[in-house]
């Protein structure tokens, strides 16, 4: 689940729009000006990228479930056969795990997780599509926060 290869690839999931004007990419949430200057970055840029893109997903997972038995996720992560994309946050391989099989997944305490109360009783293909919502605005956020305020200076 950990990448071993020494380049960071690119988070891109092929759904990018920053092409059709989003400050943010609906897909990688990564910024306008980081999709157009992936391939210039140096390592720790791109690292600086992920560590960031990573954070925000987690705090939004862990807003709405709790991982009991982080093993018993790995476990089923890798028996499911779901690409973690070298994420270490376990938080985000429950949102991998989500994007993969939510329509299939019966009940993610097989998986060591507890939904918050407010999601026990909700579908798991909602759950992941309001986890994809939220990361998404937290994103933006981030970005009108820390990004475009430094550029209007």
């Amino acid at each position: 689940m950990i990448n071993t290869l020494s380049t960071v690839k690119t988070p891109c999931i092929g759904v990018c729009s920053t092409g059709i004007g989003d400050s943010v990419c609906r897909g990688c949430k990564r910024f306008t000006k980081e999709v157009i200057d992936w391939n210039g970055y140096s390592e720790d840029q791109k690292l600086a990228v992920m560590g960031r893109i990573e954070a925000l997903l987690a705090q939004v997972v862990a807003a709405k479930l709790l991982i009991l038995d982080e093993q018993l996720l790995k476990q089923g992560v890798e028996l499911q056969q779901v690409r973690t994309g070298g994420k270490k946050n376990p938080y985000t391989w429950v949102f991998d795990l989500l994007k993969e099989g939510a329509g299939q997944i019966r009940d993610l305490s097989d998986y060591g997780c507890k939904l918050m109360p407010e999601w026990r009783d909700r579908p798991l293909v909602e759950l992941r599509d309001a986890i994809d919502a939220d990361f998404f605005t937290l994103s933006c956020a981030h970005y009108e926060r820390y990004f475009l305020f430094h550029q209007s200076r």
